[in-house]
């Protein structure tokens, strides 16, 4: 079995919990329970303290139980790393770790990561560009924590020039601001630029390798980063710099008009293929599942051989989406290497192998009413 990542996760006022710990004892739990009782809420819990995000909330407040201002959520890692971020209703989370307050919340990530497949996941495909872009930006988060500052920049930078836009479109001045936020959009979004690009072609032969083998080699998957600015090939970031700059300027009649922006990384595209085709045009419901299967693997994968550290695989209500054949060859990849956590209905949805020598956590209304090992 695999090395045991999270010993020990605690949750208080979190969602519909009120005070509860969870002791994990073993490399694969599963989780149980009825539907709208917490399942997925724990879960989140630990995808919180493995990438700092929800798939499931945009805001802080949503993670804090009703009626009060503030949420906790504790880990305890098999390096002895106590980790622990404070949702807080007015002002902000906090992160800690052994108690020592993080200045950058980035630096909680050194001590764990995890990749989280959700049935919200399934959507990636058929989604908006925008849900692709932020699908690959927490794949760069995990692999460079400091990128998530870089993103926070420029979404304010882009923020900003928006509202000057609105406010003084028709002032003589406005076209000096918007050179002096050219130079400052054009070397951050640059540096996104190549983020992006560097990672999804790290990402792209692991992709390609489970692609073929959760097809049983009959299928090709390919990813394109299609840039919201048109680059040269050399990856120079003055080059770039300067690429972007004179496109903005380009753009700037039509952006005084409509007050939008139409190039940079807000207007960037993942392209996905199977078989040289569009996937999100073409490619079959079963075949959408096993593509972001292949892909959350390739996720996995690239993690565990840049860390040589291997993070934790959240399942969150998607076994129901894959046929035995499917369960059976993710199990053999995951069983020797990973700490997997799996939440379901029934345990009729899960193969035999799944549930042999595996922890069960019965959740009932926000309770832990009863824990075994199988």
């Amino acid at each position: 079995m695999s090395p045991i990542r999270l010993h020990l996760l605690e949750l208080e006022q979190f969602r519909n919990y009120q005070h509860e710990a969870l002791q994990l004892d073993s490399s694969r739990i599963l989780i149980l329970g009825n539907n709208g009782q917490g399942k997925s809420n724990l879960l989140e819990a630990v995808e919180l303290l493995g990438t700092l995000h929800s798939c499931r909330s945009s805001y802080d407040y949503e993670l804090i139980n009703h009626g009060k201002d503030m949420s906790i959520v504790r880990g305890l890692t098999n390096h002895g790393d106590l980790l622990e971020i404070e949702f807080r209703k007015y002002g902000g989370r906090q992160v800690r770790r052994n108690g020592k307050r993080l200045d950058r919340q980035g630096d909680l990530l050194l001590s764990m990561r995890c990749v989280s497949f959700s049935s919200l996941d399934l959507h990636l495909l058929r989604g908006e560009p925008v849900q692709r872009r932020l699908w690959l930006d927490k794949i760069v988060l995990q692999l460079e924590p400091v990128y998530s500052e870089l993103i926070k920049k420029y979404g304010k930078l882009l923020k900003q020039r928006y509202q000057l836009l609105r406010k003084n479109s028709g002032q003589s001045n406005v076209e000096d601001l918007l050179d002096i936020f050219d130079q400052q959009l054009s070397l951050i979004g640059v540096r996104v630029h190549r983020r992006r690009y560097r990672a999804l072609n790290r990402l792209q032969p692991f992709a390609e390798h489970w692609q073929k083998k959760l097809s049983n080699g009959g299928e090709v998957l390919s990813l394109d980063y299609q840039r919201g600015s048109t680059l040269p090939k050399e990856e120079n970031e003055q080059v770039w710099r300067e690429a972007l700059i004179a496109q903005l300027k380009a753009q700037r009649e039509q952006e005084l008009r409509t007050y939008r922006c139409i190039v940079g990384p807000h207007r960037d595209e993942i392209g996905i293929f199977l078989n040289g085709q569009m996937a999100r045009c073409y490619a079959s419901g079963g075949q959408q599942r096993t593509i972001v299967l292949a892909l959350k693997m390739a996720e996995l994968n690239l993690i565990h051989q840049i860390y040589e550290d291997p993070p934790i695989l959240i399942l969150d209500d998607v076994m129901a989406e894959l046929d035995s054949d499917r369960q059976e060859l993710l199990l053999d990849a995951i069983e020797k290497e990973y700490q997997c956590l799996v939440s379901a209905t029934n345990i009729s949805v899960l193969t035999p192998s799944w549930y042999r020598s595996s922890q069960i956590v019965k959740v009932s209304s926000g309770k832990l009413i009863s824990m075994e090992q199988n």
